[in-house]
């Protein structure tokens, strides 16, 4: 027989009722994969349920890598890159560790073969076009919070003082509005602030005098470090 790989299969949850992506069309995939390919199949190791973010908990994938290092197979073999991982960082470090020379990659539907040149070529430029995509889409993000944090707009959590109302703006945005009862605690942190008063001490007097936290919690100096900062920075 030709070259001796084990099988990878891999499901997330929500894909299990979804076409061509259950175990059963995988394992399927991969035993006629191997047939056309002269390929001896040793073996076919699953994970259910899990997501291809992090390879985190893959106790299926430990095992298909454990029997490489242990000389039990020559090469990883999926029904699609996908399968195996959809994080460009995990991917970069599974090329790096194991298919980047002593083990071979195969995948069914990407048409990867890292037991040749043009297999490998193939890899290297879906890793470098997915690093690509991801930086790019970073920095779209990026740019478009900075875009939105300049226009005034309120970008994630609403801080101590202001609150989202029910009401939308003209772009479709929650109208964002101050609460008099939180800019009263926010009011009185600068003013003993700027008397020399401690944050721990400024903890102690907003909770003596009842001040309440975003989330109903106690006042802590961290909490108030935190506050001070944000409301001196946007002075």
């Amino acid at each position: 027989m030709g070259t001796r790989v084990v099988g990878y299969v891999r499901v997330s949850s929500r894909e299990q009722v979804d076409e061509g992506v259950s175990l059963a069309a995988q394992r399927a995939k991969l035993q006629a994969y191997a047939l056309a390919m002269d390929l001896e199949l040793v073996g076919i190791e699953e994970d259910a349920g899990l997501s291809a973010k992090t390879l985190s908990g893959r106790v299926g994938l430990g095992r298909a890598l454990a029997r490489l290092e242990a000389g039990g197979a020559d090469g990883i073999l999926v029904a699609k890159l996908d399968r195996l991982t959809r994080s460009v960082r995990d991917l970069g470090d599974l090329v790096d560790r194991y298919f980047s020379s002593k083990w071979s990659l195969l995948s069914v539907s990407d048409s990867i073969d890292t037991r040749t040149a043009g297999g490998r070529l193939v890899l290297n430029v879906l890793t470098s076009v997915a690093q690509w995509e991801r930086e790019a889409t970073a920095e779209r993000t990026r740019d478009a919070l900075s875009h939105l944090k300049s226009e005034g707009v309120l970008i994630g959590g609403e801080p101590l003082g202001v609150r989202r109302t029910g009401e939308i703006d003209r772009d479709g945005r929650r109208v964002v509005v101050e609460d008099e009862l939180e800019m009263a605690a926010v009011r009185r942190m600068l003013h003993l602030r700027s008397g020399g008063s401690s944050l721990r001490s400024i903890a102690r007097a907003l909770r003596d005098e009842g001040h309440p936290t975003k989330r109903g919690g106690s006042w802590a100096a961290a909490t108030v470090g935190r506050v001070l900062a944000r409301a001196q920075a946007t002075a």
